[in-house]
């Protein structure tokens, strides 16, 4: 292969094709002519195709998963069930992060990190947050706050009928 390749030289390439290009032949031009041609061909097999027009739109199908007729009623019983359950998955992870804490903790001790000043960080961290959270419930207005409820007696009255 280095043989083939120490052959090769592109400034023998260009006088080659200087020295046939000078000779006097009858079909020089069209033979320019058919290779410019096929390398404009080549060339264009590469170029994608534009779009010309605008893809047609697709077809949406909706599906619902509720009844067509559905009642104001039903819906905010399904909605006040729908938070009671995520209320309730809400809870089972604090659960399960209380428990996570546990056992990192007894890993801790078993390791001799001092637990207690890490969980005093994170106990304050958490405090910080939750008051940040109720300055935010504090800012509501006095009107929202009068109107506020909670989602039990929310629910409690839409599903007695007074949506009040």
């Amino acid at each position: 292969m280095k043989q083939f390749l120490r052959r090769i030289s592109p400034k023998r390439a260009v006088l080659d094709f200087a020295e046939q290009w000078r000779q006097p032949t009858e079909h020089r031009w069209p033979i320019l002519g058919v290779a410019a041609a096929a390398t404009f061909a080549l060339f264009m097999l590469f170029i994608p195709e534009s779009q010309r027009i605008e893809p047609a739109r697709p077809e949406v199908i909706f599906i619902s998963t509720w009844e067509d007729g559905r009642t104001q009623q039903q819906i905010i019983a399904s909605n006040c069930a729908n938070q009671q359950l995520k209320d309730a998955l809400e809870e089972r992870l604090a659960q399960r992060a209380e428990l996570r804490r546990d056992i990192y903790m007894a890993l801790g001790r078993a390791t001799f990190i001092d637990v207690d000043a890490i969980e005093a960080e994170a106990q304050a961290e958490r405090d910080r947050e939750s008051e940040e959270q109720e300055a935010g419930r504090a800012s509501l207005s006095a009107e929202a706050a009068a109107t506020a409820r909670s989602v039990e007696e929310f629910c409690a009255s839409a599903l007695e009928g007074s949506l009040g």
